[in-house]
């Protein structure tokens, strides 16, 4: 089949949407399709476009079977409000001529992938003019993030931007999220239940994997951060923003700054790190490094005696931090921060530790009873690896989104041109 992907995020990001997006055009290339991409130049987590890059300029590429057309985009160093829509308008605009295109190439389906939403209107636009099959997968409902986090504001903005959100969700053949709470979400927006696919992220358990004690020992980030060889690492890995809520990771360093036996790692980029270095990047218990490269991801993440992934109780059930898959695939224990009955409390609770969000002190008595106890921490670590093997493999995840993908494509014969257009869309 002819499959055309059309996101903002895409390799060589490191972490976030872009990866996986870039993973499955990739497996799907494996799969024996021909797969193109329109996306922007890398510039997450850091909020600034990577070197090599334009921002200003259109590229086209190829990488690993996979034609890629880079559009140009504004990045703004601080990712706020109606300078983030600006962002994001930016890319929506500049990637139309682009993907519009597109329709004479005839493909059989148009992946649309949010955020941004705002692409969306122009990929369900380009499948219905190509005759293909119009599938839209939503890795954070953004609308409902915005607001609730106050990126946004206003209750008539609100109102009006649900309202093209729940349209453009309906119009869509298909709609695909990565977790059960987010599919209970888009059917109470009014997706109709037979459109609804469960896709969710993956990790390549054969990548990531538990490293025995002595190979930990031996992982060159732990001399270069001068982590003492008796100290239990506490490790966050991942985008810095505001979803994160990392200000109480903060506090707890800074709280737990003489317990010398502990060490906190904090990998990663984003607009939330200056705020978070100013709180205890001082201290002799914290270590901040940037995010690491592929090849260094299963080290960096078996460098953790502790995972811990804090979220906002605000963001809930809106978004499923991705990051999740390789902290479990690690074999490392996880502390995560969540209320009892979301989708990151349920996938956690059974072979993990749960502490309520924001909540300063459970956080700090979970990390010192699992610093203190490594059978539990052990037993833990196992029974997240078996969950990842189980249900996270990237053989399973993919191969049964490439299966759906095929079965809902089975009819499809692009027309090209407006003859496209179906009658039920005019």
């Amino acid at each position: 089949m002819k499959i055309l992907v059309y996101g903002i995020n895409y390799a060589p990001e490191l972490t976030g949407i872009g990866r996986y997006t870039a993973d499955m055009a990739k497996s799907l290339v494996a799969a024996g399709h021909d797969v193109r991409v329109v996306c922007a130049p890398p510039y997450y987590p850091a909020w600034q476009v990577a070197p090599g890059y334009s921002s200003r300029r259109y590229a086209k590429e190829r990488s690993e079977g996979v034609h890629i057309w880079r559009a140009p985009l504004w990045v703004p160093t601080r990712p706020k409000g109606a300078r983030r829509l600006v962002h994001l308008a930016s890319f929506a605009l500049s990637s139309f001529p682009v993907l519009l295109r597109h329709v004479f190439w005839r493909p059989h389906a148009v992946l649309s992938i949010a955020p941004s939403l705002l692409n969306a209107p122009t990929g369900w636009l380009v499948a219905r003019l190509s005759g293909a099959h119009a599938w839209l997968h939503v890795q954070d409902y953004e609308v409902d993030a915005a607001f609730k986090l106050g990126m946004l504001k206003g209750d008539w903005r609100k109102r009006m931007a649900l309202s093209i959100e729940r349209t453009l969700l309906r119009r869509f053949d298909t709609v695909s999220t990565i977790s059960a709470k987010m599919i209970e979400h888009a059917l109470r927006k009014g997706v109709s239940r037979n459109k609804v696919v469960h896709f969710a992220n993956w990790v390549d358990t054969s990548a990531i994997h538990p490293l025995d004690s002595q190979a930990v020992a031996r992982v060159p980030l732990r001399g270069e951060l001068n982590i003492p060889a008796d100290a239990t690492v506490v490790l966050y890995s991942g985008n810095m923003g505001a979803k994160q809520g990392l200000e109480v990771l903060a506090t707890a360093a800074a709280s737990l700054a003489g317990r010398r036996d502990l060490v906190f790692v904090f990998c990663g980029q984003g607009p939330a790190k200056d705020g978070l270095t100013a709180v205890c990047g001082h201290l002799p218990n914290t270590r901040f490094i940037p995010l690491q490269p592929m090849d260094k991801l299963n080290e960096l993440l078996n460098l953790a005696d502790i995972h811990v992934l804090p979220q906002r109780a605000d963001a809930a059930d809106l978004v499923m931090p991705s990051k999740l898959t390789g902290m479990l695939a690690s074999g490392r224990p996880v502390i995560a921060m969540a209320h009892e009955g979301t989708e990151l409390f349920n996938t956690v609770a059974p072979r993990g530790v749960v502490v309520p969000p924001e909540a300063l002190e459970p956080l700090v008595a979970a990390i010192d009873a699992l610093a203190a106890d490594p059978v539990r921490r052990a037993h833990l670590g196992r029974a997240g690896r078996d969950y990842a093997l189980a249900a996270l493999s990237r053989e399973s995840v993919l191969g049964e989104f490439e299966t759906t993908l095929r079965a809902r494509c089975a009819d499809i014969e692009p027309a090209g041109g407006a003859l496209g257009l179906r009658q039920r869309d005019l």
